[in-house]
Formats: C-alpha cells, structure tokens, sequence
C-alpha cells in the first residue's frame, strides 16, 4: 500500500522543475529587457548645407602638343651638319641639318650643260628650218614660172617639214633638260632639312657622318613641336560616360609631376571613332590646355576630372542621410497573446528606439529636432557621390540630418 502512495509525490518533481524554470526564464528576461530600454540612443547628424554641386566624369590620358611634326629626308647620303639640338626653338624654314650635297652640286652643273646643249641644238634646227623654207619658197616660185620639175618641188616641201619637225624635236630638248635642270637644283636644295613649323626640338636622331637611307619608310631625324605654351589633353572617356560628356565642358586634371596642382582645361573636340582596348570601348576626348609657365611636357600621363553636370545654389544632404533609416518598433505586448504560457512569462522585448519608418512612399531624411527623430520626405537630384541635391518643404539649410545611430549604456 505504501509503494503505491508514493508514485504521485515522484510524478510532481518534474512539474515543479519546469515551473521553477520558466519563472527563473522570465526574470532573466525580463532584466535584459530593462537593461537593454535603459540604454540610450545616440545619433549622428550633419547639417543641411546650400551651395552647388557637380557631377563629374574621371577619364585618363596623356598631355600632348597641338602639332607634332616628326622631320625626315626626302634624300639620302651623309649628313654633313645637324645644327639643332634638343629642346632649342626654331623658326619656319630654319636649317636644322645638311645632307653632303658634293654630288648633287655636280648634277646640277651636269644638268646645266645640258641645257645649254639642247639650246644651241635648238638654235641650229631653227636656222635649218629658216633655210629650207626659204628654198621651198624659191621653188614654189620657179614652179609658177614653169622652170622647175615637180619632183624638185616635192623634195624642198618635204625638206621643209623635216626641219620643222627638227625644231619640234630641239625644242622638246631644251624643255627636258630645263626639267633636269630644275629637278637637281630641287635636290640640292633638299640637302638642306629646314624647319616646316616654328616651334621646339622635341628629339634629335640626326648626328654628324650618319648616313641617311630615304626609302618608303623615311628615318625620323627630328621631332618638332609648335609652341608649348598651348598644349591639348587628350583623353579616353569611357563608352559609359560618352553620353553625359559635350564640347566646352570644363575640366581639371592632375600629372604625376604636380600631384598637389591641379590644372584646369576645355574640352574642344569628342571624336566619334571609338578605341577598342582588352574589350573595353572609349573615345577620345581632346581638351585644352594653357601651359604658358611651361610646368607640363609633352607625353605626361594625367587623370582628369571632367564637370558633366553643375547645379547650383541648391540644398545639399550627404549621402548617408538618404540612406538612414530608423528600426521599426516591435509588437506591443499585445503580441504576446496567443504564445501560450511562455509568452506569459516572457514579455516580448521592444526595439529602441520605438520609431516607425514614414510611408511618404518616396525618398525620406530624418531631422533630429529637439532630441527626437522627424521624416521629411525628399526629391533627390544629382549627386557627385558624397553630397545630393535635394527639394523638399519643411527642410533649411542649417538643419541637422541623421546620418547613423549607436545605443550607449
């Protein structure tokens, strides 16, 4: 009889142990709950500031002279003289070398007495065809008077026009050799490589006694710049970015050589030919450049920052001020109907802080306005990717916009 009794008080230990520990769940919960609510919330604002903003473009490229000129020889030999150097300015025309032109000098004397030749034969065609026609014309005259056969007419009529045709031929001769005459004197004076442009010595590949080959591809003996106080970037925008970019925008452009300058140009000309690279398409964009204190040099790598887009006097709100956004608040307590028993025990624990997110259905800021979060819907505009223009009512400059929050004990 006692073993049977003592079956239900075994049956309760699990009862109680259950019991003793949803309460001991729902004090601990319920002390995390109040330690969490004690905690306060700290926001971190920027102010709403008014001025313009710019959107902009990055492209990479290099500086580069407006006309480059690469000076050949349209003859070859040895050279004789190089009278410029690098970096020196020269004029249009200016002798910058000089082939040997002993040679030369010679052809054209060669040529010369040609001419003269081809002139005195000239000369005697002509007095030849003065006496032929003078005899045609005496037996003209003889044959009207009956004094003369036909066959002697025939053959002063024919020596007539073998000795006119002698002058043709003469004439040709000394038109030829005027030609030769012309054409040597063009190549001696071809022996002199003057300057096409005025501008400065780039590079120098000419050197005294060096033998110069003319053929198809003519050896480069000097570069030529025009004057480097006006230069032109030129630059490869990105076919993502052709769209927004337009002659005469501005932009400004840093080299290695002056990483703390920047230097301003205007872009001129987009070119419509695209550059293919690795796959990725860019055209060539060609600005502007004033470089009167001489600081760029030709072929100088530059990053430049070219302005699509400029607005202003309009509100500007950083970035991260769109992109806040409070927590919702959790469920009231009510939610905690229908858990059964445990949700009896332990309360639902509430979000801090106890926000709710507006339903202006668009872009929102909020205000931190006497210690208390307020959504002010906005429309954004252009943005440079730290500032955005924004138009709202009930936002100023000066108001101060959650960017981020922290809870502190």
């Amino acid at each position: 009889m006692s073993s049977i009794l003592s079956r239900p008080r075994r049956r309760r230990w699990p009862w109680v142990i259950l019991v003793a520990a949803l309460l001991a769940g729902g004090v601990a919960w319920a002390w995390l709950s109040g330690s969490q609510t004690s905690r306060s919330v700290r926001y971190t604002t920027a102010e709403v500031t008014r001025g313009e903003v710019i959107v902009t473009v990055t492209a990479t490229g290099s500086v580069q002279p407006t006309t480059q000129v690469d000076v050949s020889s349209e003859l070859s030999g040895a050279l004789a003289e190089v009278a410029v150097d690098f970096n020196d300015r020269v004029e249009v025309d200016q002798v910058l070398a000089r082939l040997d032109d002993t040679n030369l000098k010679e052809a054209v004397q060669t040529a010369k007495a040609q001419l003269q030749a081809a002139e005195a034969n000239l000369k005697q065609a002509e007095a030849s065809a003065r006496e032929a026609e003078a005899n045609h014309e005496s037996q003209l005259e003889l044959d009207r008077r009956g004094q003369s056969t036909r066959l002697k007419l025939i053959a002063s009529e024919v020596a007539r026009d073998r000795a006119r045709a002698a002058v043709d031929a003469a004439n040709a001769d000394v038109a030829l050799a005027r030609a030769r005459v012309s054409e040597a004197e063009n190549d001696l004076g071809k022996s002199i490589i003057r300057s096409p442009i005025t501008g400065v010595v780039l590079n120098r590949a000419a050197e005294p006694g060096q033998i110069v080959a003319a053929s198809l591809n003519a050896p480069v003996l000097f570069t030529l710049a025009e004057d480097l106080a006006r230069m032109e970037l030129r630059v490869d925008v990105d076919e993502a970015d052709i769209g927004r970019v337009a002659v005469g925008n501005t932009a400004n452009f840093t080299v290695d050589a002056f990483p703390d300058r920047s230097f301003p140009a205007t872009i001129t000309t987009i070119r419509y030919a695209p550059e293919t690279t690795d796959g990725v398409v860019t055209y060539k964009a060609i600005l502007s450049v004033d470089n009167r204190d001489r600081l760029l040099r030709p072929g100088m790598t530059a990053t430049a920052t070219i302005a699509v887009t400029v607005e202003k006097d309009v509100l500007r709100v950083p970035n991260a001020a769109l992109r806040y956004e409070p927590p919702r608040a959790a469920e009231d307590s009510g939610g905690a109907s229908g858990r059964g028993l445990v949700g009896m025990i332990m309360p639902g624990r509430s979000s801090t802080p106890s926000l709710t997110r507006g339903s202006s259905g668009g872009r929102s800021v909020w205000l931190l306005r006497d210690g208390v979060p307020v959504e002010v819907p906005v429309e954004p505009g252009v943005t440079d990717g730290r500032v955005t223009a924004v138009t709202a009512e009930g936002l100023a400059e000066g108001d101060q916009v959650i960017v981020d929050q922290s809870v502190g004990g």
